[in-house]
């Protein structure tokens, strides 16, 4: 069966370590190789990004450069559409087949809000989920309907994931960073530090760009 392939999406403005640790410990947990990294262009859900979609990819890039774990598909940049998880999954099936096993990771919060996502339902036909904690947000689906769907697709072993292309939801034991690029940029509007919350190479290129600031 092929490797598992997974994708880890976002506004990612900026990048920090509240979306780095987590995955690597996901990764570690879950033997995946290889993460791709997938920058939204329009995100349907919440406001437009403040950096340019050339300057988010130019701090994935910082952040990466010493983390072999990651790629970048900028796919989702080159169309002025919302980026529908659904349209790329249904693109990426298409490109490998079938059979290879494919996974997008989301966070708890988007777990919960799941019902609210384009086609949610078809999700599970096209990919597993990996769902990495996030601090602060339940652990129970807030209907007794996304419950039960929950319950019914819970993998209790990781080869379920190697071993089938799609259809299961793991739900990781991942350290809870309480990190958001929200805090990021209201700290650097502020004028304050935000040392260890980012890579230092990621905040070298904000200084250098002048993001982020006023």
């Amino acid at each position: 069966m092929s490797k598992l392939y997974a994708l880890f999406g976002g506004t990612f403005d900026p990048i920090h370590y509240g979306h780095l640790r987590p995955v690597e410990a996901l990764a570690q947990q879950v033997g995946l190789k290889k993460v791709t990294l997938l920058p939204n262009n329009v995100p349907p859900h919440r406001p437009q990004p403040e950096a340019s979609a050339q300057q988010r990819v130019a701090m994935l890039r910082c952040a990466i450069a010493d983390r072999p774990l990651f790629e970048i598909d900028t796919r989702e940049l080159e169309h002025d559409t919302p980026s529908w998880t659904v349209a790329t999954l249904e693109a990426l099936r298409a490109e490998r087949g079938a059979e290879q096993p494919l996974a997008f990771i989301v966070g708890q919060d988007s777990l919960l809000t799941l019902a609210k996502w384009h086609r949610w339902q078809d999700l599970l036909s096209l990919c597993h989920l990996l769902v990495c904690k996030r601090p602060g947000y339940a652990t129970q689906m807030d209907t007794p309907e996304m419950q039960r769907w929950l319950d019914e697709h819970l993998a209790d072993d990781v080869q379920q994931l190697h071993h089938s292309s799609a259809g299961r939801i793991w739900l990781a034991d991942t350290p809870l960073l309480n990190i958001s690029a929200t805090e990021i940029r209201q700290r650097r509007h502020a004028g304050a530090s935000c040392a260890d919350l980012l890579p230092d190479a990621v905040i070298d290129y904000i200084d250098s760009v002048g993001l982020y600031r006023g």
